[in-house]
């Protein structure tokens, strides 16, 4: 299913989609610990904050395809994982998540998620220079957004 976006300007939107914005933010800043706080907080129900928080991003925040996930196989000797995370960083990168199998047959599959908001590169120029790597069997994008 596809989505359609629109802009629209702040005064326009319903009270319960900028209330859960405002949620969302005291819990990115760490003002508030729990949905709960920062829902009582700026005087939103919970189930609002629930049914508009995946819908709604200040437009700064928005950014198509910034947000990859990379699974990657590597041969599992000294030093291949710290060129990937080397890479990645020289790239622009910025490594949200990251998790790695036990290798088997001398090979282990990690999972990159990586947020490229604050760089210019294109996930697929990264992909290449990812995969040119020593020790790098296979890199593929697997998720976006």
């Amino acid at each position: 299913m596809s989505h359609r976006y629109y802009v629209v300007r702040e005064d326009l939107l319903p009270e319960g989609i900028l209330k859960t914005e405002m949620a969302k933010d005291l819990l990115r800043r760490g003002e508030a610990s729990t949905v709960h706080e920062a829902a009582e907080r700026v005087g939103l129900s919970r189930s609002a904050f629930y049914k508009y928080k995946d819908g709604v991003y200040p437009l700064d925040q928005t950014q198509p395809d910034r947000i990859v996930t990379l699974a990657l196989d590597l041969e599992h000797r000294s030093g291949v994982l710290s060129r990937v995370l080397g890479a990645l960083a020289d790239g622009g990168g910025n490594v949200l998540t990251i998790s790695q199998s036990i290798p088997l047959r001398g090979m282990a599959n990690v999972v990159v998620s990586l947020d490229l908001s604050g760089s210019g590169a294109a996930p697929g120029v990264l992909l290449e220079r990812l995969r040119a790597l020593d020790g790098v069997r296979s890199a593929a994008i697997v998720g976006r957004g």
